[in-house]
């Protein structure tokens, strides 16, 4: 290995190693920024998109199934938390300006009630403390996709899994 091919490795290793403790240090949920520090005002307007959405919205989340988790991240190449995997796939079927956190996400959706929930909803669950701490998307039969956390990927998970079941706190929509 040459010098050049030695300090970029070093480099990337210590980008990993840092972004592996950050993963370990906190959980999918990131607190909001105050507006200011957002890029402007955000309000906390529902979205309401269309319903034929929502399997453009699905399919989208399905291509991104085995990629890394990654606290903070957004994108397929530098893999997704789970909030980050919902801002991803939802950017792809609307120009709308969209949310980042979990808390962000619940605050401009609608509750879903009971049996109404609908291939395309978020689940929410209370994984630190807090009711919005984890999400994911409902893909139908009883499953869900989501980003987990530190050293897994996307994937879609049974919403009776026992972990879950336990910390399932609501489903929401952004579809009329």
């Amino acid at each position: 290995m040459d010098g050049a091919s030695a300090q970029c490795w070093e480099r990337r290793s210590a980008l990993v190693l840092a972004g592996s403790l950050l993963a370990v240090l906190a959980g999918c949920s990131t607190k909001p920024r105050p507006a200011a520090q957002a890029g402007g005002t955000r309000s906390a307007q529902a979205l309401n998109l269309a319903d034929d959405l929502r399997e453009p919205l699905l399919a989208r989340t399905m291509l991104v199934v085995n990629t890394p988790y990654t606290y903070g991240g957004n994108s397929p190449e530098g893999g997704f938390d789970c909030s980050g995997l919902i801002q991803w796939a939802v950017g792809g079927i609307t120009d709308s300006r969209l949310p980042r956190t979990t808390s962000q996400w619940a605050q401009v959706s609608s509750p879903v009630q009971g049996r109404s929930l609908m291939r395309g909803d978020f689940v929410f669950f209370n994984t630190l403390g807090k009711p919005h701490s984890h999400m994911g998307i409902f893909v139908g039969n009883g499953q869900f996709v989501h980003a987990p956390s530190s050293g897994g990927t996307v994937q879609r998970v049974r919403m009776d899994n026992v972990y879950f079941a336990k910390r399932f706190t609501e489903a929401r929509s952004i579809f009329s």
